[in-house]
Parts: structure tokens; C-alpha cells; sequence
């Protein structure tokens, strides 16, 4: 496969359009003129930087700039791409090369990503939960500390001490109101259910500790 390959669909695409095409003007890959209105589009074989880059340049010369490439590939990266295109106000075409079908993912203009609240809120709470700041400068020698599991070792610290309790008093003592869920869910192995409601320490979980022990 060949940039070349693109040619011939994006143009004929252009051409169905109303534009006058021409390939290889100055400095961009294609050109489509339909009176004093111009489009550019410049060719890859896939997404890259450079790509994006030359898409941001072609915008000091008109609005109407897209990237194509040929279609397929990775759905969460495509998606992921064709937001930054987006983002950059850059227009997305994708080409079929068996049959020459060509796709806007995305027409160039002004583009204002859509606030969540949701999401907004979930980084709040996430933020709020999580102690300290753990994972300063990166991950720690585990991982990423999240704030289920700084709980989760709340709830372990409390059981190597108070032996097995029940959920209600480690969400009161050890001041985690989610404590019997975690335990019940047991997600890292480090509880075992002594009976209904009670909890204690599991192996797993006294390993924990010590190899936790500096988070």
C-alpha cells in the first residue's frame, strides 16, 4: 500500500463534491478548488503526529483541512484520533481501498469538547477519598493507590488488631462507612466471611500489610 493508493478515491470524492482537484500542490498532498473555496487533505497510511502536524500548518491557508487515511484499524484508537483531529479542528476521511469508499469521520471547524458532569463528579469524589498523595511523582513500587484500596487496608489494619469483627463496627472504628462492602466483595483476596456479617484476615490480607505496609 501506497499514500498514492488514496489518490484516486479522495478525488473522485472531491470531485463529486464540485471541486476542481489537483495532487501534489506546493506543499499539500491535495488540493480541491471550487471557485475562490479551498480544501486540502493530506494522505497517510495512519495517524501520527506528523500527520497532525501538517494538518495545522495547511490551516494558515484555508479552514477546510482534512486528514485521510484508509479505513479500518483499532475502533478505541480511531475514536481516540478522530478527537484530537477534532479538537485541532481538523476534518477526518477515511478510505476503503478495495472499493474506494471514502467517509468523513469529521468536517473541519471549531470544536468545544462536551463537559461532563458525571465524569467531573466521580474525579471529585475520587480526589476527596483518596489520602494524602500516594502516587507523588508516578506510581508506587505496587502500582497506582487508589482510594478503594487505601480502604481496603484501613479495613486489614483493623482486623490484624481487633481480630475477626463484624462489617458495622470496622465501618464505625476504623472510619471506612463502605468497610462490609469491600470485605464481602474481598476484590484483592485479603478477607474471608467468618460468618453472616463477621470478617477476618485472610492470609493473603496479612501479606498485604507487610508488603503495604508504606502506603
Amino acid at each position: 500500500m501506497k499514500e498514492a493508493d488514496l489518490y484516486p478515491p479522495v478525488k473522485a470524492y472531491l470531485q463529486r463534491q464540485g471541486y476542481d482537484v489537483k495532487g501534489e500542490v506546493g506543499a499539500a498532498d491535495v488540493v480541491g478548488r471550487r471557485g475562490d473555496d479551498l480544501v486540502i487533505v493530506e494522505l497517510k497510511l495512519g495517524f501520527s503526529l506528523a500527520l497532525f502536524h501538517q494538518g495545522i500548518d495547511r490551516l494558515a491557508v484555508t479552514e477546510d483541512v482534512y486528514v485521510a487515511v484508509p479505513a479500518g484499524g483499532k475502533t478505541k484508537a480511531l475514536r481516540n484520533n478522530v478527537k484530537l483531529a477534532r479538537r485541532l479542528g481538523l476534518g477526518v476521511l477515511t478510505v476503503r481501498l478495495r472499493d474506494g469508499f471514502v467517509e468523513a469521520l469529521a468536517d473541519p471547524g471549531p470544536y468545544a469538547a462536551k463537559r461532563l458532569k458525571k465524569k467531573k463528579t466521580q474525579l471529585l469524589r475520587a480526589f476527596d477519598r483518596l489520602e494524602g498523595d500516594p502516587n507523588a511523582g508516578g506510581a508506587t513500587r505496587h502500582g497506582i493507590v487508589t482510594g478503594y484500596r487505601q480502604d481496603a487496608l484501613k479495613c486489614a489494619r483493623f482486623l490484624a488488631v481487633h481480630g475477626a469483627s463484624k462489617g458495622a463496627k470496622v465501618a464505625e472504628w476504623a472510619e471506612v462507612p463502605v468497610a462490609t462492602r469491600i470485605m464481602r466483595e474481598n476484590h484483592y483476596g485479603w478477607f474471608e466471611k467468618v460468618e453472616k456479617g463477621v470478617y477476618g484476615l485472610s492470609t493473603a490480607g496479612h501479606t498485604a500489610l507487610a508488603d503495604w505496609g508504606d502506603v
